[in-house]
């Protein structure tokens, strides 16, 4: 081999070491600029996680539908969020709400016309929500055995002050005269929950409430009143009743076409127990929405995956799909 050759070959040789070091060096390179970029990015993740707090108050009927909401929201969701749930009643709630102390306000009745001018005296721009469908429901003790089933205009009537008798003794026999001749004791929740306006406003028709009615806060007290008194009956919202159902008896109503009970088949604006079937709300504000990621990504969550879920396990019919899709394509809008 001559010199020539031998140098030439030297040369090859050479040059391909050179050129499979700059491909290690690449290597190397795009290896360290990938780590970079995935260190990169798991910092921005980090960054987006959410934190912060959510804070809700109103309907003591809706409670139970929201906390459940919320207890799924903080465990499998968002552990880094805290939801904070309260049942001060639909109008104790939205006297905190229209002032700016909370998030979102839970109602068993439309919002007022009082209530949306407070909140455009204070600035604040609000959206009120359909969250599910619930049943006025009338219970009675297990061991009252004659009136399980009652029509619309008997139970409407004898809620009314003075439209079976002028004082507070109204019996059993005068709603039927084969019933007990014994005084019904009546029970219901008081003025801060939107039950109570649903069931004097719109049941009513604006009539007084009969006489010596015992109102009371909280709902538990009224299941343990009936479950304790033969001759009680109590209106609330069907969930209280389906959750105490081995203590009390539920009230089947006849609208004119035999009697009905409440159940999450018969519970729709249009179904067999319409007449007593009644859309309940959660009030979003808008500007928490937007200055605060955590109330915006809970509604979401709430109208996406949350009403639809948990609506039948706490009591309440779901609403149609396609209204909840609605709602949480107005949430996502907000920006």
């Amino acid at each position: 081999m001559n010199f020539k050759k031998i140098f030439l070959l030297l040369a090859l040789v050479t040059l391909m070491a050179m050129v499979v070091a700059c491909g290690n060096n690449d290597t190397a390179s795009e290896k360290n600029e990938e780590s970079t970029n995935q260190i990169e990015t798991e910092q921005e993740i980090q960054e987006e996680k959410l934190s912060g707090s959510v804070v809700i108050d109103g309907s003591g009927t809706v409670y139970p539908l929201m906390a459940r909401i919320a207890e799924e929201y903080m465990v499998e969701v968002e552990p880094n969020v805290s939801v904070e749930v309260s049942r001060a009643g639909t109008s104790a709630g939205m006297k905190k709400y229209v002032v700016g102390e909370t998030d979102f306000s839970n109602a068993s009745r439309e919002i007022k016309e009082e209530e949306i001018a407070e909140l455009e005296a204070n600035n604040i721009d609000s959206k009120e929500f359909k969250i599910a469908l619930d049943g006025m429901t009338l219970v009675i003790n297990p061991q009252n055995d004659w009136a399980t089933e009652m029509t619309e205009e008997e139970i409407t009537t004898m809620f009314v002050t003075g439209a079976i008798k002028d004082n507070d003794e109204v019996l059993w026999s005068d709603i039927r005269p084969e019933w007990p001749a014994e005084k019904i004791n009546f029970y219901g929740p008081n003025e801060n929950h939107g039950t109570y306006e649903f069931f004097v406003e719109v049941l009513l028709q604006k009539q007084d409430l009969v006489n010596g009615i015992n109102l009371q806060q909280e709902y538990s007290t009224l299941v343990n009143l009936v479950s304790e008194d033969k001759n009680g009956i109590a209106f609330f919202g069907y969930g209280y009743y389906a959750n105490n159902s081995d203590k009390i008896t539920a009230v089947k109503v006849d609208f004119g076409n035999g009697p009905v009970g409440p159940s999450l088949d018969t519970i729709a604006e249009d179904g067999e127990y319409g007449p007593f079937t009644r859309p309940v709300f959660t009030n979003l504000s808008i500007d928490s929405a937007k200055e605060k990621a955590q109330v915006k990504a809970f509604a979401e969550y709430v109208f996406g995956e949350g009403a639809g879920k948990f609506a039948g396990e706490t009591g309440f019919a779901p609403l149609p799909k396609a209204e909840l899709q609605e709602s949480l394509e107005f949430v996502k809008s907000i920006k």
